[in-house]
């Protein structure tokens, strides 16, 4: 059976490939302590699940219009006009299955053979991918952790060509964390209007900062940006719900139209259950959005105390998300846990798995060697455990 080339080329998910490792592992029997996934450990706040319920007993289990219900539609605009200031119609609005899906949508909607795509390095797996499979090229800017992870305005300039097509900014990142202060932000968004480009403000954790960190949503900060940005957000992370699979882009309604288009062939609807219960996440009681916030906060706290005393690491304090990125690349070609000895990120993931059974993502996935992921959507018991482990594996 002949596979096509695109798909071919296509790496698999290498957040979803760690996280099968260590599944592997642990249906061996071993206690394994897991900090690759993306996705809060808590249960979806119980107003949200009963939204969820009543919509199945009222009969909504049919299908929706594909680019979602207007309600929700609705309810996507209140919120951001509620949160930040901005108003947007529902014809501005396309919900999908989760954000991924939204992202696809919209790459496929406005990218082709030899358009360029500008993506900060390092970034969320998911993104050259997409890329890629348009056609389009990936145009990867490196930051640094000197920068905490931040593409400055003239870098961003400096990579605009005449095929420019987008640019991809993920505002607060996985896999960093990082939070870009407002001026900064403020700056790129000078550039795409003066350089009159689309930028692609994947803001799906912006409801996760930290003290000292301000988030600001991409379209708010200059006049002439709202009609060059697509948000992409959903209700994965900030209320718990990433097994719901809902998404959204917000955008030029002539934009958001090709990615209706486009989802109506590929997928019939959001499904209609979780589309009401997300209503009831954005309209209803926000205070578990805080509550949630504030437990991250303190595992945040105690990560970055312990990535302090790690021998040899170095890193760039996260302001949003729940991520900690660091830098191993001082133990490479020397003896660890096990005896082990790994020139690179994957392979340092790898033995640190097997010798202390810590479940950690190459940083070689994200476009920054020499680094690796850690999740801190995890209780602090695992969080003490599994730190205790990395300690031990690289003082041996």
């Amino acid at each position: 059976m002949k596979i096509s080339a695109s798909i071919r080329s296509l790496k698999p998910s290498a957040t979803i490939a760690a996280a099968a490792k260590a599944k592997e592992l642990k249906n061996k029997g071993v206690k394994v302590y897991e900090f690759t996934l993306g996705e809060p450990d808590f249960t979806t706040p119980q107003h949200i699940q009963d939204a969820a319920i009543a919509a199945m007993q009222a009969g909504h289990t049919h299908y929706t219009p594909s680019g979602g219900i207007a309600e929700l539609k609705q309810a996507i605009c209140s919120a951001y006009e509620r949160d930040h200031g901005l108003q947007y119609q529902p014809s501005e609005v396309l919900v999908s299955n989760g954000a991924k899906h939204s992202i696809h949508n919209l790459l496929t909607a406005t990218c082709e053979p030899g358009d360029e795509v500008i993506i900060p390095t390092p970034y969320w797996v998911s993104y050259s991918a997409l890329v890629e499979l348009t056609g389009a090229t990936p145009v990867m800017v490196d930051t640094t952790e000197e920068s905490g992870f931040c593409m400055s305005a003239d870098q961003f300039a400096s990579a605009i060509t005449d095929k420019t097509r987008l640019m991809m900014l993920n505002n607060p990142c996985n896999p960093t964390g990082a939070a870009y202060p407002v001026e900064a932000l403020e700056a790129i968004a000078q550039v795409a209007v003066e350089r009159d480009v689309l930028v692609m403000s994947d803001e799906i954790y912006e409801k996760l900062i930290y003290e000292g960190s301000e988030f600001r949503s991409l379209p708010t900060l200059r006049e002439g940006m709202r009609e060059r940005t697509v948000v992409v957000s959903g209700v994965s992370k900030a209320y718990a719900m990433t097994g719901w699979r809902i998404g959204w882009a917000m955008g030029p309604a002539e934009v958001i139209k090709a990615m209706d288009k486009l989802q109506s062939q590929e997928t019939s609807n959001p499904c209609s259950i979780s589309q009401y219960a997300a209503i009831e996440a954005l309209n209803g009681p926000q205070e578990c959005v805080e509550e949630m916030r504030k437990e991250f906060a303190v595992r945040r706290e105690y990560v970055l105390e312990r990535l302090r005393a790690l021998p040899e690491v170095t890193f760039a304090e996260p302001g949003g998300a729940f991520y900690a990125f660091f830098n191993v690349a001082a133990h490479f070609g020397r003896p660890l846990g096990g005896g082990k000895v790994v020139d690179n990120a994957s392979d340092f993931c790898t033995a640190l798995l097997e010798e202390a059974h810590v479940a950690l993502v190459t940083g070689d996935a994200f476009g920054a060697p020499g680094y690796v992921r850690l999740s801190f959507a995890t209780d602090l018991e695992t969080l003490k455990a599994g730190f205790d482990r990395l300690e031990a594996f690289l003082s041996a």
